[in-house]
């Protein structure tokens, strides 16, 4: 008997992520960019329970438990924020995510399923995000959907598929799904989906600051490519530090404070100036050190310990009036529970 039979869902999670460091390098023609990462998950994890259905059907829900609902974003032509919900629709990844998976085993079905009269699966599923990853905070919130999604679907539809394969299909929706899927640490190259898994050792403890503004990857890339342009700066093919790398395999915090770095935190800061305040207060409360998540708008603070990571974060509840979330990494990747 299979769980879904005895239970009636599976359900799977992934971890979000921070980028230790992030090289942009220059942008290709299919609009992307090369980049060099250093990926690093976290214990922020997103929960999708996935319900069979027969109808072939795919809906997404979000559970009343999440923790992030929605965003304000900013209006590029009027400099305001407006409110945006989360998409639960086909332009949600853990949809795309089910879609993608549905496709891949009716076309195996098609192969195998050649005699007449066999039954074919409806691969039908009910999906339901519980988010605790931030909306548009560049660290993965969506990846990790799509990540978990791949994982319980996987299951669900007793697809027997590898976590390597799941992660083949999950590059086709972005590069961060597959480090979602894998977790840990991980060198990214080409476009991010290039892994190469790290052997780390001991953790990391940082301070996660959700803004209350969000920021479009694309948007972010963008204003990387215009204030490079204005500066007459040329985009080198981008490269990570191997003192580094080391660094982060070992979990050696002092070292990693000196070469962290991240090329698109100017051109998140240029969109959202209230962030480079909070990264001085950051500071002030005792951070080790303190950067733009990603694409950002979400900060991390990287701590000596897992003590002066919870008296930070209580630092900048009160200094800022936000919300600072302890974590530690380097994090297991999707997984059923």
């Amino acid at each position: 008997m299979r769980d879904s039979e005895l239970f009636g869902h599976v359900t799977a999670v992934a971890p979000g992520k921070v980028n230790l460091s992030l090289r942009v390098g220059p942008a290709r023609s299919d609009g992307y960019h090369e980049v060099a990462t250093l990926y690093y998950a976290v214990s922020l994890y997103e929960e999708v329970v996935a319900s069979p259905r027969s109808d072939g059907a795919i809906t997404v829900s979000l559970s009343e438990r999440s923790s992030f609902t929605s965003v304000e974003h900013q209006d590029p032509l009027s400099g305001g924020t407006v409110p945006a919900q989360m998409p639960l629709d086909k332009n949600n990844l853990a949809h795309q995510a089910a879609v993608l998976l549905r496709r891949a085993l009716q076309e195996r079905d098609a192969a195998t399923l050649s005699f007449p009269g066999a039954e074919r699966p409806s691969y039908g599923v009910d999906l339901t995000i519980t988010k605790n990853v931030p909306i548009a905070g560049g660290m993965g919130g969506g990846s990790a959907d799509a990540a978990a999604t791949l994982v319980a679907c996987s299951a669900l539809w007793e697809a027997g598929l590898t976590k390597e394969q799941l992660a083949d299909l999950g590059a086709r929706l972005g590069a961060d799904v597959p480090f979602a899927i894998f977790g840990g640490a991980a060198v990214g190259q080409g476009i991010g989906d290039n892994l190469s898994p790290l052997l780390a050792r001991g953790e990391l403890h940082l301070v996660i600051v959700p803004a209350r503004t969000g920021l479009s990857t694309p948007e972010v890339y963008k204003k990387l490519d215009s204030m490079r342009e204005l500066a007459g700066l040329r985009a080198d093919q981008p490269e990570l530090d191997d003192d580094l790398v080391r660094a982060a395999c070992a979990a050696d915090a002092e070292m990693i404070t000196t070469l962290m770095s991240n090329d698109l935190q100017a051109a998140a800061v240029a969109m959202l100036p209230e962030l480079d305040d909070m990264m001085d207060a950051g500071m002030a409360e005792g951070a080790m050190q303190g950067m733009v998540s990603g694409s950002g708008p979400t900060l991390m603070f990287l701590a000596r310990d897992a003590s002066a990571a919870s008296q930070l974060a209580t630092g900048l509840q009160e200094r800022l009036d936000v919300w600072a979330i302890p974590v530690s990494g380097p994090a297991a990747g999707a997984r059923l529970l």
